[in-house]
């Protein structure tokens, strides 16, 4: 607490009654019964209400808040008049912080405060106070309610709700225009003295703005504040108590105020002239550059809207304001020519979309500025005569006619040769051809407009000084109609005609087509090619005509079948005819004339049996016969031996064949020479089957004697190749077979023999002619001379 505060706290204390001396006195009763006052009050029933006379009366405590001593603070003291100062009374409070707060002497009645209060957690507090007989606990007299007011003394400062205010105001603001307004709040008793009442100054922010001091609104206090000079403004408020006066506490608060913008500027070209260049071969929509006027205002007061006003050039160019970026930009408005001319000029004009009226005085919101703009030459490729063609010729001209030509011309030179070609793509069947000199187009194939109408094709124009230079057009061919064809029956008719018709009965309404177009439309007339007796034909003139019987009666056994030839012209010129046949079968009709058969044979066949039997009947002789034939091909299929003679063979790989050998006599059937010298044999190969997982050099194995046996051979040549990882095959078993089949003799080797060599008997090999003899004496000298051993 200050100096300042102390002193106002004595100066207040001393002018405000002693609340300590103040003592509450009971008055005495004759008989304990509370006595009235000498005034009546009348009740609502008329009747005199007498006014109890209190034992007691007191008017309330006051007590100064934030006692800083460090005895108890005195309250005041309570007495009754029925105390003699004997001890016989006990005085009794409760109520509002009743023996904690606030505390009494039982004997003398004094009141105390035992801490300090501050009013701005509570400003009362209200108790009840009695005085009863020590001995008996009796009340005395009644019990009484009286208040003890806290006095304010000015302990809180001003406070704001908020540290830092933001505010804005227009710029340019007359002066006196109000800001915000900020308000702060005081804690202390504004109904007692002037601690709550709240005075405003600014502290900083001058000379810019003012504040009211009783409201707490600041206003603008200059004229004319310009947001493009200065944008921000800081402003301090003080709120001070105690009406502002010295020794009143304050508070203080930021108030953050911008100045908003209004559109006090107008748009300004940074350069008088602007120069620009454009090439000549820009096309209509270029951009060929921009021109931007600054604005100092901000948001839409920036906005600017371009044009041009005037100049030589208002026609060839245009002006687009882009809004993103507030620039016009110039672009092509037609095709520009550097040979016509070379320069223009335009006058451009910026002007503001959003004019503040208060601010016309400070000029025309808009300013103008001078585009030069000059054309640049460069090699333009030729340029056709027209944008399009369009060429219509008749289908039946002749080869070479030219049906149109094209014209182009180089820009940059008058002189320049032109080269025309044709652009492939677009004549695929080489229908037409063009002059590269001249441009005239001519047919180099016939022409068909029923195979198609229209040709559209691409002629491609460029300078033969620089070739790529090049310009394509789009020439359209219509081939124009000739009647070149002749009318046909429009679809296939199946005519019949009832053997019981009767003359002039319809029995066909034919029409035709024609491929032509004729102008007038088509129109077709049908005639018979000569007089028929049993038919005619009647136009009816709508290229439509009906067929007629000419007589009654047709017979299916004498003619089944009529052919009627109808000649088929049309009108256009030169007139095309064509001659269609109509086949007529004769039938057998019903009474409705409903066609049933028209076949000569249906009248041979049974009674009973109709189309349907004879086509199942047919049907089955099929089936059967397929089942025939899958039935021989399965018994020629069993007849066929098996690859595998034996159950018991379990050989992968067997070759068979199925021819006998020559006997000695043959020297060219085998050779055993080339089993027992490997080296006569080629070299060997490996296996393209399966690919070895590591190449081993092949091994030479020693040739045998001539007089090796058979079985000995076989039997060196299987060890060989079970020890040799390099002999083929590498994963499957190799097997010999050195007889075919079918054949009458059976197999001469041991290997599969069941029974020894002594218990075989060769004599039969002497039956067999002079082929066996060397076989027979081999084997069977060998047993006899076995036997005489």
């Amino acid at each position: 607490m200050t100096i300042q505060q102390v002193l106002l706290l004595l100066l207040l204390w001393m002018w405000l009654p002693p609340p300590c001396h103040s003592e509450m006195l009971f008055r005495r009763t004759p008989d304990l019964r509370p006595k009235s006052f000498g005034g009546r009050v009348s009740g609502n029933d008329g009747k005199a209400i007498h006014r109890q006379k209190r034992g007691w009366m007191w008017n309330q405590f006051f007590l100064l808040e934030e006692y800083t001593g460090s005895d108890y603070q005195y309250v005041g003291k309570l007495h009754s008049d029925q105390d003699k100062g004997d001890g016989s009374l006990k005085y009794i409070l409760s109520g509002d912080g009743a023996g904690t707060l606030f505390i009494i002497d039982e004997k003398t009645g004094d009141i105390h405060a035992t801490r300090r209060i501050d009013r701005e957690e509570k400003a009362f507090y209200t108790l009840r106070a009695q005085a009863i007989n020590r001995r008996t606990l009796r009340p005395v007299e009644p019990e009484s309610e009286f208040v003890i007011k806290i006095h304010d003394i000015n302990d809180n400062e001003p406070t704001f709700p908020e540290e830092i205010y933001t505010a804005s105001v227009p710029e340019m603001s007359v002066v006196g225009t109000s800001v915000v307004q900020v308000t702060a709040t005081d804690a202390d008793d504004p109904s007692y003295g002037n601690s709550a009442r709240i005075i405003y100054s600014i502290l900083q922010g001058q000379p810019y703005f003012s504040v009211e001091p009783e409201t707490g609104i600041i206003r603008t206090a200059l004229p004319n504040m310009n947001r493009e000079n200065r944008e921000q403004y800081q402003v301090v408020i003080q709120a001070k108590d105690m009406g502002g006066q010295m020794g009143g506490l304050s508070g203080t608060t930021t108030v953050n105020i911008t100045l908003t913008d209004v559109n006090d500027n107008p748009p300004r070209f940074p350069q008088s002239t602007v120069h620009l260049r454009v090439p000549e071969s820009s096309p209509v929509g270029t951009a060929i550059g921009s021109v931007k006027a600054t604005d100092a205002d901000t948001g839409k007061n920036a906005e600017v809207e371009y044009r041009i006003i005037d100049g030589d050039g208002t026609d060839m160019f245009d002006i687009v304001t882009q809004k993103d970026t507030q620039e016009g930009i110039i672009t092509v408005r037609k095709p520009l020519d550097y040979e016509t001319r070379r320069l223009y000029t335009l006058k451009v004009e910026a002007e503001n979309t959003h004019v503040d009226p208060r601010f016309y005085y400070l000029g025309p919101f808009k300013d103008t500025t001078i585009v030069k703009i000059s054309v640049e030459d460069v090699d333009e490729p030729p340029i056709f005569s027209r944008s399009s063609y369009l060429f219509e010729v008749h289908e039946d001209i002749e080869l070479g006619t030219i049906i149109g030509t094209v014209m182009a011309r180089d820009p940059d030179s008058a002189s320049s040769p032109i080269r025309f070609s044709l652009d492939r793509h677009t004549d695929l069947d080489r229908i037409f051809n063009i002059h590269s000199g001249n441009g005239s187009i001519y047919t180099s194939k016939p022409l068909d407009r029923e195979i198609s109408q229209w040709h559209n094709l691409s002629v491609i124009a460029s300078e033969i000084n620089n070739p790529k230079d090049t310009t394509r057009v789009p020439v359209y061919v219509r081939i124009l109609d000739v009647n070149d064809n002749a009318p046909q029956f429009a679809v296939f008719y199946d005519t019949f005609v009832c053997e019981n018709a009767r003359a002039g009965q319809l029995i066909q309404t034919i029409s035709a087509v024609d491929k032509d177009d004729p102008l007038g439309g088509q129109k077709f007339f049908f005639s018979l090619a000569a007089v028929n007796p049993n038919f005619t034909v009647q136009d009816n003139e709508d290229n439509t005509a009906r067929i007629l019987t000419r007589r009654n009666g047709f017979s299916r056994h004498e003619i089944s079948t009529y052919l009627l030839p109808v000649v088929i012209s049309d009108n256009d010129y030169p007139i095309q005819s064509s001659t269609g046949t109509l086949t007529i079968r004769v039938c057998a009709c019903d009474s409705r004339g409903n066609m049933q058969s028209c076949s000569a044979e249906a009248l041979l066949l049974p009674a009973g049996l109709s189309t349907g039997a004879l086509v199942a009947i047919l049907l089955c002789i099929i089936i059967l016969l397929v089942i025939v034939v899958l039935f021989a091909a399965l018994k020629r299929q069993r007849k066929k031996e098996p690859l595998i003679l034996s159950k018991e063979d379990i050989r992968d790989n067997i070759v068979s064949y199925n021819d006998e050998g020559g006997g000695e006599e043959d020297t060219q059937a085998f050779d055993i020479g080339t089993l027992r010298n490997p080296a006569a044999t080629e070299d060997k190969k490996l296996r393209r089957d399966i690919i070895p997982e590591t190449l081993f050099v092949p091994r030479r194995t020693p040739s045998a004697p001539d007089n090796t046996d058979v079985r000995d051979f076989i039997n060196q040549r299987l060890k060989e190749h079970d020890t040799d990882p390099s002999a083929p095959p590498y994963d499957s078993l190799a097997t010999y077979a050195y007889e075919g089949n079918d054949s009458i003799a059976e197999s001469l080797s041991s290997l599969e023999s069941g029974t020894t060599e002594g218990d075989q008997n060769y004599d039969y090999l002497r039956e067999w002619g002079p082929r066996f003899n060397k076989l027979a004496e081999m084997y069977g000298g060998g047993e006899s001379d076995k036997d005489t051993s």
